[in-house]
This record gives structure tokens, sequence and C-alpha cells, in this order.
């Protein structure tokens, strides 16, 4: 099948996946508004929570339909779909969100993502994100927060809230640590100390530990290689993205940094840098190690 040709029957595909799914999810979710009653709000949460990764699952079939893909997942033993975990993974490509989505997949509990603000426009899938309870997050430069430092601390206050509604039902919460897909220039403007990362963004995962860490079992550490390029998501509707490999290993949470103050203490702050940056070196170093193994 020529490349144009399968990525215009992927695309169809889907369009037409998306569309289905979200006319199911937007009738609950108005039942969800209608109706004040908690346990009803919460049994229909798990209703759009079940719609979500039935969604998924049909990407991951059209997907196996119009793509001739190697993909190599190493999955850690035990994963509970009942549980609680935090994901972190590096970032590359939008396509990693179907790759996380592909290999995770009913295996834990719905990835929730980290969403910047931003995103919340997107057409249907803005809505179908607030609907399905994603965490939007509004990031302020530190040019604005010194015009205007009332800002200081709101999105972060943000990440506490959202995380307080995932106390009740088993939930994988999903953060790009580095905060956007890794480029070139972006790791030299920045001038990271990682070869194959962009430095990682600590404040958003503290604050979740601080309002759930109890909650969470463990991390989900993710690593995601394209050992041949890293595609754009047209090349990969294409069929362009011959192979994938995704590492997966399922790491403890140490019990110090679980309940901390990030924001007013120091002490705390560096400590769960530290692990933080311990984690990316060790990503950064599996990454190499992948690359030279071509």
């Amino acid at each position: 099948m020529l490349p144009l040709i399968r990525g215009s029957v992927a695309a169809v595909l889907l369009v037409t996946n998306v569309l289905f799914w979200c006319l199911l999810l937007f009738a609950f979710t108005l039942l969800k508004i209608i109706i004040p009653v908690p346990a009803v709000r919460s049994g229909i949460t798990r209703i759009l929570n079940a719609i979500a990764n039935s969604w998924i699952s049909c990407n991951s079939g059209w997907m196996h339909l119009t793509q001739k893909m190697d993909w190599d997942i190493q999955l850690p033993p035990n994963l509970d779909s009942k549980g609680w975990y935090f994901v972190i993974s590096n970032h590359q490509s939008w396509v990693d969100i179907l790759v996380l989505q592909h290999s995770l997949n009913r295996r834990i509990p719905l990835l929730k993502f980290f969403l910047k603000q931003e995103l919340i426009k997107v057409p249907v899938m803005g809505a179908a994100w607030w609907a399905l309870d994603f965490p939007f997050m509004k990031r302020y430069s530190k040019a604005y927060l010194e015009k205007y430092p009332e800002k200081k601390g709101q999105d972060l206050e943000t990440t506490r809230k959202a995380c307080e509604k995932f106390r009740t039902l088993p939930t994988s919460v999903m953060n790009f640590l580095e905060g956007t897909r890794f480029e070139q220039a972006k790791h030299d403007k920045q001038q990271s100390p990682y070869k194959h990362l962009l430095k990682p963004k600590a404040g958003g995962m503290a604050f979740a530990m601080s309002a759930m860490g109890e909650q969470f079992s463990s991390v989900l550490d993710v690593t995601i290689h394209y050992p041949d390029f890293v595609p754009t998501f047209w090349e990969f509707m294409q069929g362009k993205m011959p192979r994938c490999t995704v590492l997966v290993e399922e790491l403890p949470i140490p019990q110090d940094l679980r309940n901390g103050d990030y924001e007013n203490d120091a002490d705390y702050r560096s400590r769960f840098q530290q692990w933080v940056h311990e984690l990316w070196e060790k990503k950064d170093a599996q990454l190499d190690a992948l690359i030279q193994k071509g």
C-alpha cells in the first residue's frame, strides 16, 4: 500500500473512531453534569473511563490494520489495572501518546495526561480531555510572574486540585517531565546535561506526590525509542515508522519523598530534584545504549 493511501485510510479510521466514542463520552458527561448525586457521578466517571479504554483499544486496532510495525514492548510483571501509578516518560513526538496508550492500555488504569491549558481549545479532543478529568496546566514565564507575582504557584495549585479528583478511583497520572518535545535546538539552548533528554521539571510531579503520594503504588518509568528516526504524526500514519521500542520499569517511591512542601522546603526540593536527576541519568544511559545498538 502506498504511504499516501495508507495514511489516508489510517486518518479516516482515526477520525471515525474519535467521533464514535466522543458521542458516547459526551452523552454520559452531560448526565454527570446534570445529576448532582456524588454516587451517581462516581459511577458515571467509571463509565467514562471504560469508554476511553475502549476508544484506545480501537486505536490499537486500526494501527494494527494499517501499520506494519515491529513493536518491542518490555513491561514489568504484575501490573495492576486497579492500582495507582505515576507514569513518566521521555517525549520526542506526538506519536508518543499513541505509543504509551497502546503499550499500557488495560494493563494499568487509564492514563491521565498533564496537558497545556491551550489544548482545551482543540476541537472535539479538548472537550474529551476535559470530560475525562485530564489536568490542564497553565504555565507562566518568569517575566510574567515578575509582572504579576500574585499568579505564582497557581499552576502547581491546579496540579494539586486535579490530583484530588483521582483519590477515589484507580488512576495513572502521566507526566512528560521535560514539559515539551525534545528538539536539538531546545537541548542546546538550555544546555541540558543529558545527551538525549531535556532538563526535567520536577515541580508538577512533586505536587502530585504531595496531593496523593501515599496512594501511588509506584512510579512507572517509560523510555520510548524510535530506532530508525523520530516520526512526525503524519509519517506514523503513513506507516513509515518500522520499529518502536518501549521499556517500562516499575520503581519504588522513596518514602521521604511521598509528602513534602516542594515550594517552601528547600531541603525537600533539593532531595526531590536529585531523585529525578538520577532517574533522568539512567534514562539517558538507556537511550544511549539503544541508539548504539541500532
